[in-house]
């Protein structure tokens, strides 16, 4: 009888600590959000212009979804918009993909044939000054929003970028982006196909595939993700699924780490099982980080290039207005690769460094003159000129061809060739 009172007083007590807890919890939950109130209610009152209860409500949700990651933001209802149809694949602007590294409005990518890249826009350039408003303690939504304008105005960009001794200023056209997010080529005399994915939007996996089947005595394959920003996760799982048979392809946590999500290949959507290779470097970020650290992970192709951009976590758009016009991005969880290993800030490193530029060539031996008779021979060599050009000219007309010289103006594309080849005859 007297183990059971102690039994009872024993849980009684531990009944009453925990009610306890909860109050003081609760109590501090809501002087934390009278604080909240009250700070609102005082620049609404006293603020020296005259703002809207709603712009400073506005202005208090931007600073805290900035204050929580670089990636969490507060969308109105026209940034709303802006995001639906972006992934679309269709929207207006500079064709630029940027964030927030350190604190510094950062280039992730330019978006291939657009006009940030036309104008010479590079991954890791720092953009100091957008026209003539500096960026420092500019948050990315208000970057984005004057970036963004009219077709046909334009826009100076004033960027710092490595290797460079002073600021570099780019003008910029702004225009309508249509991105074609997939687009495959053959190499001139050789049995490989490159396919080139410049950003995750909803077509990439049929891409992807159309130009596997349309090109069936290919012998290896070149994925081309340097400069690739990321997109929808379901299009990274869908491509890592065209070439792995089976296994995690990635997962994700969230705050309780025993909630996670994994997703997995299927035999059934697997389309390819040749040699393959793929280039990544400091523009590959997000959706294009997950492709090429799960097809690495599961020694289904070597990585050539240099490392991505580490964005390894997972935005989920809530809606915050009951007609859901106004929405938050907000950082719910990490993503992992097949390994475990997390992309977040780390990136995913590459099997062979290479970097960009021209291939490193021999001395052409084609001009060492021998003959005795000169002018025969620098007749023969000014035909050769001719012909070249003319051949250039023709290849120029096929952009299906990447040609030899394609290949050894581009030392990563070249590296990935010679290593292609090198599994094929391996994999014999």
């Amino acid at each position: 009888m007297k183990k059971l009172l102690l039994t009872l007083s024993i849980g009684l007590l531990l009944t009453h600590s925990a009610i306890a807890e909860e109050e003081i919890e609760e109590k501090s939950r809501f002087e934390s959000l009278s604080k909240l109130t009250k700070v609102i209610g005082t620049v609404e009152k006293y603020y020296v212009d005259d703002i809207k209860l709603e712009e400073i409500v506005n202005k208090a949700l931007k600073g805290l979804m900035q204050e929580l990651d670089a990636h969490s933001t507060f969308l109105d209802a026209k940034s709303s918009k802006e995001m639906s149809i972006q992934t679309k694949g269709e929207f207006g602007g500079l064709g630029i993909t940027v964030g927030m590294r350190d604190g510094a409005l950062t280039v992730i990518s330019p978006i291939d044939d657009t006009p940030a890249f036309k104008a010479g826009v590079k991954a890791s350039d720092i953009i100091l000054k957008i026209d003539e408003k500096s960026t420092l303690n500019m948050t990315l939504d208000e970057a984005v929003s004057l970036m963004r304008g009219k077709p046909k105005t334009d826009i100076l960009l004033t960027v710092v970028r490595k290797g460079e001794n002073k600021p570099v200023k780019i003008k910029i056209t702004r225009d309508i982006i249509k991105i074609q997010s997939v687009f495959s080529k053959t190499f001139e005399k050789e049995d490989l196909l490159y396919l080139r994915v410049s950003s995750f939007d909803r077509k990439v996996v049929d891409g992807l595939e159309k130009a596997i089947k349309e090109n069936p005595k290919t012998k290896g394959l070149v994925l081309d993700l340097r400069n690739n920003p990321g997109g929808l996760l379901s299009q990274a799982i869908g491509v890592v699924d065209l070439f792995v048979d089976e296994g995690v392809i990635v997962s994700q946590k969230g705050r309780d780490e025993n909630d996670e999500e994994k997703f997995e290949a299927s035999s059934s959507n697997t389309i390819s099982r040749l040699p393959m290779v793929v280039l990544i470097n400091g523009g590959s970020a997000s959706a294009s980080e997950i492709v090429s650290g799960a097809l690495q992970d599961h020694k289904r192709a070597i990585l050539i290039g240099e490392k991505t951009f580490g964005k390894g976590s997972v935005q989920a758009i809530l809606p915050i207005t009951k007609d859901r016009k106004e929405t938050i991005k907000l950082t719910i969880a990490k993503y992992y690769l097949p390994s475990g290993r997390t992309i977040q800030a780390v990136g995913v490193t590459p099997d062979i460094t290479a970097y960009s530029g021209k291939a490193t060539q021999g001395e052409e031996s084609e001009f060492k003159i021998k003959e005795a008779d000169l002018k025969k021979h620098l007749e023969g060599e000014l035909e050769k000129v001719d012909t070249k050009i003319k051949k250039e000219q023709e290849n120029k007309e096929d952009s299906k061809i990447i040609t030899n010289e394609d290949v050894l103006n581009d030392n990563q594309l070249n590296t990935s060739v010679g290593i292609l080849k090198s599994l094929i005859i391996i994999n014999k």
